[in-house]
């Protein structure tokens, strides 16, 4: 057993380290997606048997040296025909093996990479999609202030002009969110705070602003203004009909993985509630952007009765770049 195994050994992990190099090339040099089989396997019988021949000459080689320099310690009984057969059909098949595994890792490192790449590619196009459905907030909401500015011009010159640096405040603050993946709901409701400041000028006492941040959920993180075009649509939809003007309150509550934000206002009792009412740029807007940022995992509902309207945003609790527990 031990001559055999010092005959043996030696040479089978030589030509297991050259077979591994020589199918390495070849299975590089004819890659499966390119190449048809009936070029492929002439190849690989021409070089396997090319590697099973030499192997077999330096195990004829191998054992004469043995026989030279100790010919009473090796005596493997084995004729030199028979030896010779046996080392061609397994260095065939050891060559065989080893060309086979070489193509199942570079097939299994192709299809690693297609899939980094499509997933790259999945996440440049949400990026892209991100980036747009966010400028569209900006214009909208401009468009709104900037109407609401021309209409204080004719009898409130002052509340127009602060209006204005008030205008210029949130942009501030927002170009400096605009430019971060997530923020945390305490950032967002900052945010929220100076659009009310904005409209504030022009409803006065009529628009009240009440948020109210459960434990735990100020620390969560969402996409950046978020919430702003709610609350656009509630003082726009909902505390403009009132002539005695109305509450707008954000409530957010995290449960374990879940954050929920809801944000509901006074409506005019009179106004029939309509389908679409609300669900203009600002509603479709959100639920477009939870939509690519999270998919299935966030959820927009809203509802309407007689006196108030809600919408009620659902999507996992984050903190850092790790869902909450």
């Amino acid at each position: 057993m031990s001559a055999s195994l010092l005959f043996a050994v030696p040479l089978t992990l030589v030509y297991g380290s050259a077979i591994g190099f020589s199918a390495y090339y070849l299975c590089r040099a004819y890659p499966l997606a390119s190449r048809s089989p009936g070029m492929i396997v002439p190849v690989f019988i021409l070089a396997a048997a090319c590697a099973a021949m030499l192997w077999s000459a330096a195990g004829i080689a191998w054992q004469d040296l043995w026989l030279m320099l100790a010919p009473g310690m090796i005596d493997l009984g084995i004729e030199r025909r028979r030896l010779l057969m046996g080392m061609f059909g397994l260095g065939m098949l050891l060559y065989t093996v080893v060309a086979v595994l070489h193509y199942l890792v570079i097939e299994y490192a192709s299809a690693r990479r297609a899939e980094r790449r499509e997933l790259e590619r999945a996440l440049q196009a949400r990026d892209a999609e991100l980036r747009m459905l966010r400028t569209q907030i900006d214009p909208h909401f401009l468009f709104n202030s900037l109407n609401s500015i021309s209409a204080l011009t004719a009898f409130d010159p002052a509340g127009a002009r602060e209006m204005t640096l008030r205008l210029a405040d949130f942009f501030r603050h927002s170009l400096g969110l605009e430019a971060q993946g997530k923020v945390t709901l305490a950032q967002e409701l900052a945010l929220v705070s100076h659009f009310v400041a904005i409209e504030q000028v022009r409803f006065g006492t009529r628009l009240r602003f009440e948020p109210h941040c459960g434990v735990g959920a100020d620390a969560c993180l969402l996409p950046p203004m978020i919430l702003q075009p709610l609350v656009e649509n509630a003082v726009k939809h909902g505390i403009g009909g009132l002539p005695q003007g109305g509450c707008v309150r954000v409530t957010a509550t995290r449960a374990g993985s879940i954050l929920r934000v809801v944000v509901d206002n006074d409506v005019d009792l009179d106004v029939s509630p309509a389908p679409t009412r609300g669900q203009g740029v600002g509603l479709a807007n959100v639920r477009a952007r939870l939509a690519t940022d999270y998919g299935h995992l966030a959820s927009v509902h809203w509802r309407r009765t007689d006196t108030n309207f809600r919408v009620e945003l659902t999507l996992p609790a984050q903190t850092g770049e790790k869902p909450c527990a």
